[in-house]
C-alpha cells in the first residue's frame, strides 16, 4: 500500500469555526478525509490493545491554534506516523486499524450501507454479479464471488481482487491488488469512472501452485480463462507451431493440456506493464516492464532504437523502495482532493557483482504495482523455502502468516517531494530490506 498525506484542507465546522482536515491518499488516489482528532482516538485504541512499546509515538496536542508551518509539519508528522503503523506486521494489520480505514472511507465518499449489486469480471471479461452490502470490504467479496462462482473454499486464498483500468485499444492496466482496509465497492464506485474495473486473477507466481487449482473444475476453468487471455493480449509469446498445438487443444478442450504447454511458453504467469521510463543502461531509455517467475524482465529501447533484454532476479535485489514527487505550481505542490498527478518511482538497489551494487530506477505511473509484485514474489519464495504452503486447509493453516505477512509488507512509504530524488537520502524507512537476498559467491561468476 502507498500511504500518504499529501495535503491538507480546512473546513469549516459548527459555528463558524475552522478545522483541519487531512486528506489520506493510499496509491495516489484519496482514500479518506479526517481530523486530528481521529487519528488520536485510533492511536489510543492502539496503545490500549498493544501498549506504548509498541505503538509508535503520536504528533502532541497544541494549545494554540497552529500557523501554516506548524499544520505543514503535523501533516509530516502523521503521515510519517501512519506508515510506522502500516508498516509494522502487529498494528498494520489489526482489525482496529484495518476497520478505522474502511469506516473512514465510507464516510468520505458519502456511500451509505446497503445491499448493492458489484460487478467483478473474470480475466476474458466475463462480467458476474454480486449481491453484497456496500461495506463489505474486500476479504468478504472476494468469498462472494467464490461462492457465486462454487470454487472451494480451500482454493480462495490463490486468488486475489485486483483493481484495473481500461485504455486506449482495450489494454487494460493493473492499478493494485485490493487490500483488507478497503471496501471494494466503494473503491470502485467513487472513482466515478467506467474504465475502472475488479477483475479477478490467480495471486501466486509459482506455477507449480497450479496443480493444486487445477484439482477442481473450476480453479481449471479460471486458469485456463486467464491463460487463454494472457496469450491473446500478448503476454506469454507463441510461435506458429505453438499456437498450432494450442488451437488444436482448444477445439479438443484439453484445458489442463493447454495450460501445461502454456506453462513452457516464455512470460507464462508473468504480468506486463504498460510503457515507462527508466535509467539502465542509460537514462531516458524507454521500457515494457513484466513481472514473474522471481524476477523483472526487461525489454529496454536504446536511444539508438536498438532492443535489448534482461532480467533481474528478486534473490539479487537487496532492498527497493517507491517514491514520489508531485509537481509545483508557484512554490507549492498541486494537488487536488481525489485527483493525483502525483509521479511515482520504483528503485531497487541490485547485486550486478559479487561486490558491486547500483541502483536502478524505472519512473512509472504502475510503480506500486511493480513493488507490490515483488513483495509477493518474495513472499512465496520464503513460504517456499520454510515448507510452508499456500494452501488454506482449515483455520489453523500455515497460509495465515503469509496473508498477514504479505499485507504487511505490500506497504510502501511516500514522501512528497519537489523534485524526484529515488536513490538518494536513504533513510530506514524509505526501503523495503528484502528477506530473499542472497549473495554471489565466486562459482556463480
Amino acid at each position: 500500500m502507498h500511504f500518504s498525506i499529501p495535503e491538507t484542507e480546512v473546513r469549516s465546522g459548527d459555528g463558524g469555526s475552522t478545522y483541519v482536515a487531512y486528506n489520506i491518499h493510499v496509491n495516489g488516489v484519496l482514500h479518506c478525509r479526517v481530523r486530528y482528532s481521529q487519528l488520536l482516538g485510533i492511536h489510543e485504541q492502539l496503545k490500549k490493545e498493544y501498549g506504548n512499546n509498541v505503538v509508535p509515538a503520536f504528533p502532541p496536542k497544541k494549545l494554540f491554534t497552529l500557523t501554516p508551518a506548524e499544520v505543514e509539519q503535523r501533516r509530516e508528522q502523521l503521515e510519517k506516523y501512519m506508515q510506522a503503523v502500516r508498516q509494522d506486521p502487529l498494528l498494520g494489520t489489526s482489525e482496529i486499524f484495518n476497520s478505522f480505514l474502511r469506516n473512514a472511507q465510507q464516510e468520505t465518499q458519502q456511500i451509505p450501507t446497503e445491499h448493492v449489486q458489484l460487478d467483478i469480471y473474470l480475466a476474458n471479461g466475463q462480467k458476474l454479479k454480486v449481491s453484497i452490502l456496500s461495506s463489505n470490504q474486500t476479504e468478504d467479496v472476494l468469498e462472494a464471488v467464490s461462492s457465486k462462482l462454487d470454487l472451494p473454499d480451500d482454493l480462495v486464498g490463490y486468488f486475489s481482487l485486483f483493481l484495473t483500468k481500461d485504455g486506449k485499444d482495450g489494454i487494460c492496466s493493473f492499478i493494485r491488488k485490493l487490500q483488507e482496509f478497503e471496501l471494494p465497492y466503494v473503491s470502485v464506485t467513487s472513482l466515478r469512472n467506467p474504465d475502472y474495473k475488479i477483475v479477478l486473477r490467480k495471486s501466486y507466481w509459482d506455477s507449480a501452485y497450479d496443480s493444486d487449482v487445477m484439482e477442481d473444475l473450476v480453479g481449471l476453468d479460471l486458469l485456463y480463462i486467464q491463460t487463454v487471455s494472457d496469450i491473446e493480449r500478448g503476454w506469454i509469446l507463441v510461435n506458429k507451431e505453438q499456437h498450432r498445438q494450442l488451437k488444436s487443444l482448444q477445439e479438443k478442450a484439453s484445458k489442463k493440456e493447454f495450460i501445461r504447454l502454456s506453462q513452457t511458453l516464455k512470460y507464462y504467469g508473468y504480468i506486463k506493464f504498460d510503457p515507462c521510463i527508466t535509467d539502465f543502461p542509460e537514462k531516458g531509455c524507454q521500457v515494457i516492464v513484466s513481472a514473474g517467475n522471481s524476477e523483472l524482465n526487461f525489454q529496454v529501447r536504446l536511444p539508438n532504437n536498438q532492443i535489448k533484454e534482461g532480467s533481474f532476479k528478486v534473490t539479487r535485489m537487496r532492498c527497493w523502495r517507491v517514491t514520489s514527487s508531485v509537481p509545483m505550481a508557484n512554490g507549492t505542490a498541486n494537488n487536488s482532493p481525489g485527483k493525483s498527478e502525483i509521479k511515482l518511482e520504483l528503485s531497487f538497489e541490485y547485486l550486478m557483482s559479487k561486490d558491486r551494487l547500483q541502483w536502478v530506477t524505472i519512473s512509472s505511473p504502475q510503480a506500486i504495482m511493480m513493488s507490490i509484485c515483488l513483495q509477493s514474489m518474495v513472499d512465496e519464495l520464503m513460504v517456499k523455502k520454510s515448507g510452508g504452503s499456500i494452501k488454506k486447509e482449515s483455520p489453523d493453516s500455515s497460509r495465515e502468516p503469509v496473508v498477514k505477512l504479505s499485507a504487511k509488507l505490500t506497504s510502501v512509504s511516500l514522501r512528497g517531494m519537489n523534485t524526484s530524488n529515488s536513490t538518494n537520502d536513504m533513510s530506514a524507512n524509505d526501503f523495503h530490506s528484502n528477506s530473499a537476498f542472497e549473495g554471489i559467491g565466486d562459482d556463480d561468476l
